[in-house]
C-alpha cells in the first residue's frame, strides 16, 4: 500500500521533469553590431550603405559541445558560417557583409545537429 501511494505521489513530478527537458533551440536577433555579448541596433529592416555588416546574435540553449551553422539566405544566395557552442546556454554571433545586389528580404537560420533548425529570423535590407 505504501509503495503504491508513493508511486501515485511521485509520478506527476517525474512526468513533469521529463516534459520540461530542454530541447535544443536558439533565440536570434539581427542588428548592426554586437557589443558586450549583446546585439546593438536591433531591427528587422535596415537601410544601410553597400559594404555594411549586419549581425545575427544567438542565444543557444539545450546544446553543448557542438557546432551549429548560421545560414543567411535570400533566393539562391546563401552564406554559411560554423559557430562553436561549448556550453549551454551560450551566446554567439555571426555577420554578413551586404553589397550592391543584396537588397531584399533575408532569412537567417541556426542549424544544429542532424540539420535541425534551432531558430530563425527574417529581415529586410535596403541601400541608401
Amino acid at each position: 500500500m505504501r509503495r503504491s501511494l508513493l508511486a501515485i505521489l511521485f509520478l506527476p513530478a517525474l512526468l513533469l521533469a521529463q516534459s520540461t527537458a530542454i530541447r535544443p533551440h536558439a533565440e536570434l536577433k539581427t542588428g548592426t553590431a554586437v557589443e558586450k555579448l549583446d546585439i546593438v541596433g536591433e531591427a528587422s529592416a535596415f537601410k544601410v550603405a553597400p559594404g555594411t555588416r549586419i549581425f545575427v546574435w544567438a542565444k543557444v540553449m539545450g546544446a553543448a559541445d557542438t557546432t551549429v551553422t548560421c545560414v543567411f539566405s535570400k533566393g539562391d544566395k546563401t552564406s554559411k558560417q560554423a559557430l562553436k557552442v561549448p556550453r549551454s546556454p551560450y551566446r554567439t554571433h555571426a555577420y554578413r557583409t551586404f553589397r550592391t545586389g543584396d537588397e531584399g528580404e533575408w532569412t537567417v537560420k541556426l542549424i544544429g545537429e542532424q540539420e535541425a533548425e534551432l531558430g530563425s529570423a527574417t529581415f529586410k535590407v535596403e541601400f541608401q
